[in-house]
């Protein structure tokens, strides 16, 4: 038996529209493929890929830390890696983005001696602008998991976009919910409109995963958040709320040296 070897890949966010050929060609071509997809009908559909592949989703049960989950889904990767198999995990979105498993499963097997890469692929990120037209560019944007958002200070600019990750568990310190309720909300409402109106127009966002689907946009007020009808795969985005203002004192540096020159 050959020497084991680990690829993670994305299969992107809708079903069959984002999956690129080196992703295929390594889902094609394992041993064993391991999938953490969002949908039945996505694991189907990567099922007629390969002869072998085993869902990673039972792994999460209610009320079992997240930790735990990811801890056994990497062990029964590594598993089959240290066994001499080709081994593949295909994950939805982007394999590096908001997934822990991979950048740890890879990480053991480098580690171990095994050959492992990790593959880009389309996130949720990537839905984001296409789906609501933001350019990162024109404004900024600052990107948190919406929990980490809340445990930690940070230094937020509200004349750039702000987009919070996972909202649908905001404020869980267990790692063991799928979602958190209106109480918790409201705590992040109250460090959200520190910097931002109550009035403060904000969208709830969710990418599609099929192609007969279309994407959520849900506008609303900031005010509105306890409330909202927000899940797991849940992204809110808050757009700028400021106009950006000009540092003055460093553009006349600028020129200076601009002038030098």
């Amino acid at each position: 038996m050959g020497k084991g070897s680990l690829a993670c890949v994305g299969l992107g966010m809708t079903l069959g529209s984002h999956l690129g050929p080196r992703a295929r060609q390594h889902i094609e071509g394992a041993d064993v493929v391991f999938a953490a997809v969002s949908d039945p009908l996505v694991e189907l559909w990567v099922q007629g890929m390969s002869a072998d592949v085993r869902s990673l989703q039972p792994f999460y049960i209610e009320g079992k830390p997240r930790s735990e989950s990811y801890r056994e889904m990497v062990e029964a990767m590594l598993a089959e890696v240290r066994a001499g198999r080709r081994v593949c995990g295909a994950f939805y979105g982007h394999p590096g983005v908001f997934a822990v498993v991979p950048h740890r499963a890879v990480e053991l097997a480098r580690k171990e001696g095994f050959d492992a890469i990790m593959e880009a692929a389309v996130s949720a990120e990537d839905c984001l602008y296409a789906d609501l037209g933001i350019d990162p560019g024109t404004h900024g944007c600052q990107h948190y998991e919406a929990s980490q958002f809340m445990f930690y200070k940070r230094r937020i600019d509200p004349s750039a976009y702000l987009v919070l990750w996972q909202i649908g568990i905001a404020g869980d310190f267990t790692l063991a919910r799928f979602a958190t309720g209106a109480a918790f909300r409201r705590v992040l409402l109250d460090v959200l409109t520190e910097d931002y109106p109550m009035t403060h127009e904000v969208i709830a966002y969710e990418a599609a995963t099929l192609p007969i689907h279309t994407h959520r946009a849900e506008r609303m007020t900031l005010s509105a958040l306890p409330a909202a009808n927000l899940r797991l795969e849940t992204t809110l985005v808050i757009p700028p709320a400021k106009p950006m203002v000009l540092n003055r004192p460093l553009l006349d540096r600028l020129a200076r040296l601009d002038a030098a020159q």
